[in-house]
């Protein structure tokens, strides 16, 4: 099942990247995100660079605003980075964890000029 339309407006308005926001500077917000099996982060946007670290291994299933739906096996230490996201090329997901273990990751996302937009 993909996105539906409210689930994108919705993703747009929601900066809340993790399920706690451990640190904020002027520079950056840190992430953790934690999802029990079975659990989903809600869509939410990603608009700035950043980069994830998972701490886990597992498995997930993301949900893009474009309509993909990609599953996903992750290895702990995985890390990616998207270092040229802006409100212009920025995109909407949820993530699910399909996986029998916890998904554990850090993220920081990077300002780009008001850190509580």
């Amino acid at each position: 099942m993909t996105l539906t339309a409210h689930d994108i407006t919705s993703g747009w308005q929601n900066a809340r990247i993790g399920t706690e926001l451990v640190l904020e500077t002027d520079a950056m917000r840190v992430w953790h995100l934690r999802l029990a099996p079975g659990q989903t982060i809600p869509p939410h946007r990603h608009d700035r660079p950043y980069l994830w670290t998972i701490l886990t291994s597992g498995l997930g299933v993301s949900r893009f605003d474009d309509g993909r739906v990609v599953p996903i096996t992750y290895k702990a230490g995985d890390t990616r980075h998207f270092p040229d996201l802006t409100p212009q090329t920025g995109f909407v997901h949820d993530l699910t964890n399909t996986g029998e273990s916890d998904l554990v990751f850090a993220t920081i996302e990077f300002s780009m000029g008001d850190p509580t937009a």
